[in-house]
């Protein structure tokens, strides 16, 4: 289950059918993101700034100014962040985040929360970063939450409740953690 409900709701929390995944061996580089990423023009960092990831993640965005990341909601994660649950994929360009996501990892699964994007391609670019971190951390599944034509696009696709209830029993199981090194360690 996830939070999501608007600022001026009690917290709402939500389990969908289908919830929308992605393998990480089934990820879909575009020939243009993967230029993108050869290209030098972003640099990824991890767990670098999560506070300033999850404050981007609840700014207004252009389809309307609601978010459900409040404070308290932000200090939620930020504990579980500084607890090694919490984790922040950064996008940056000449020095300024311009892109990121941050979610929650226990054991084989990333749950993802959120990303934003201030540059064409940031966003995507922190999301390859994340697949790789989670093929060299041991990381079978991450959770999209919801079905978009975006996620789809990068190979994420939907498993009916059961389906993801099982594998959440196989994979999500308390495991190592604190913050992520650039070394994958």
């Amino acid at each position: 289950m996830f939070p999501w409900y608007s600022a001026q709701q009690p917290i709402l929390w939500w389990a969908p059918n289908p919830r929308m995944v992605l393998f990480p061996e089934e990820f879909k580089c575009s020939r243009s993101l993967a230029k993108t990423i050869r290209s030098g023009r972003y640099v990824t960092r991890l767990d670098h700034a999560f506070g300033e990831t999850i404050r981007a993640c609840a700014a207004p965005r252009a389809s309307g100014p609601e978010t459900w990341l409040n404070a308290d909601m932000i200090a939620s994660y930020e504990q579980l962040h500084s607890l090694g649950f919490g984790h922040s994929v950064e996008t940056y360009e000449d020095g300024r985040l311009v892109g990121g996501l941050y979610g929650l990892h226990l054991g084989g699964v990333f749950f993802g929360e959120s990303m934003f994007s201030r540059q064409r391609d940031a966003s995507k670019v922190a999301f390859a970063r994340l697949v790789a971190e989670s093929l060299s951390r041991g990381i079978r599944l991450i959770d999209c939450q919801v079905a978009s034509a975006h996620l789809a696009s990068l190979g994420a696709r939907e498993l009916p409740r059961s389906e993801f209830s099982g594998i959440l029993r196989q994979f999500a199981r308390r495991g190592p953690r604190g913050n992520w090194t650039e070394s994958g360690a």
